[in-house]
């Protein structure tokens, strides 16, 4: 389920037309890792794991709408911050990768 659901986020993000070039490469180099991260994380804990992939979903989804809903993505940016809260001291790398994707996408200026 979550690499199907990575797999989706990709593909929103290539073929999103709102993202300029460089940050659609910025945002699926930081999903790569995030499938790395993830997939870590679910041996353990794969509710959670879950959860931090699909506000992944919300927040590209709203950040990459054609009609951009500024309220929408900063509350699917939180949503996706606080996901991933839990595993900051345990998971530093997966943290520091959930907060730079929340904060690109937040940062598009679409």
């Amino acid at each position: 389920m979550i690499q199907e659901t990575i797999k989706q986020i990709e593909s929103r993000i290539e073929n999103s037309e709102s993202l300029p070039p460089e940050r659609r490469n910025e945002l699926l180099g930081l999903l790569a890792k995030l499938q790395s991260e993830t997939r870590e994380l679910a041996k353990t804990h794969n509710d959670q794991a879950q959860s931090i992939v699909g506000f992944t979903q919300i927040a590209t989804h709203e950040a990459t709408r054609s009609q951009r809903d500024a309220r929408l993505v900063k509350l699917a940016s939180q949503g996706l911050r606080q996901s991933v809260e839990e595993f900051e001291a345990s998971h530093p790398k997966l943290a520091q990768i959930v907060n730079t994707i929340s904060t690109t996408l937040s940062n598009s200026g679409i």
